[in-house]
């Protein structure tokens, strides 16, 4: 399948492509959380869930490999370096207890993905203690088994987890493309720079485009069975 995007079109098999939920969590989401903590105005973010909501469901129609990711930490938070709990100057730090229990921290309500895009049987669930989503998992073995070469992107932020996460999996060899209006960041103008640097100099990183183009491409895929990952 090819779909418009930046710098030029972008080509896909579904059986070897995985689409890629970035951390769309409730501690980043929703009122209370750990981005509220930081000042961070979170209806942001949730303004996208509609727009991810409508590719995640077409993706699942299509039979395609579903990834989601959550940035969290072990209870002890030995997983957890001074050098990120110490940044900034939230009101509450990684593994303080929040409105949604502590933050950040694996299995905490605050930790999980939003109902509106929560994980089905069967699809990939990933829990990273970085930014990136292949730095101390298994997702690119994952990848790998899964006979995956391509990754379309979508989630949150699109300066910080979503770019860090895009560019390992390039340097890993990944095709890669972030739908534009299923990532958002707190700050404007760091979304839109983050854009222009992934796909500059013909695609550096990667590709970015429209989840509508996305959504047309997929209309014309045959409904199929889910692709085991």
């Amino acid at each position: 399948m090819n779909i418009n995007a930046r710098p030029f079109a972008y080509h896909f098999e579904l059986a070897h492509t995985a689409l890629v939920i970035i951390d769309m969590q409730r501690d980043f989401i929703e009122p209370g959380g750990f981005g509220e903590t930081l000042g961070n105005n979170v209806g942001l973010l949730s303004a996208i869930v509609p727009a991810c909501q409508a590719v995640l469901q077409a993706w699942r129609q299509a039979g395609g490999v579903v990834v989601h990711t959550r940035e969290s930490h072990q209870p002890d938070l030995s997983d957890c370096p001074p050098a990120k709990r110490n940044r900034g100057q939230p009101l509450l730090r990684i593994g303080d207890h929040g409105p949604m229990g502590r933050i950040l921290v694996a299995g905490e309500p605050g930790n999980q993905i939003i109902e509106a895009l929560a994980p089905q049987p069967g699809e990939i669930v990933i829990d990273k203690p970085g930014k990136g989503a292949f730095y101390a998992t298994g997702l690119q073995e994952t990848l790998q088994q899964a006979g995956i070469s391509h990754l379309i992107f979508m989630g949150v932020t699109t300066e910080v987890c979503v770019q860090t996460s895009m560019r390992e999996a390039n340097d890993r060899g990944f095709e890669c493309l972030l739908l534009e209006d299923c990532t958002e960041s707190y700050f404007a103008h760091f979304k839109a720079a983050t854009l222009e640097m992934l796909c500059a100099q013909g695609g550096i990183v990667g590709w970015t485009g429209q989840s509508t183009a996305l959504l047309d491409a997929l209309q014309t895929q045959p409904p199929s069975d889910p692709v085991k990952p």
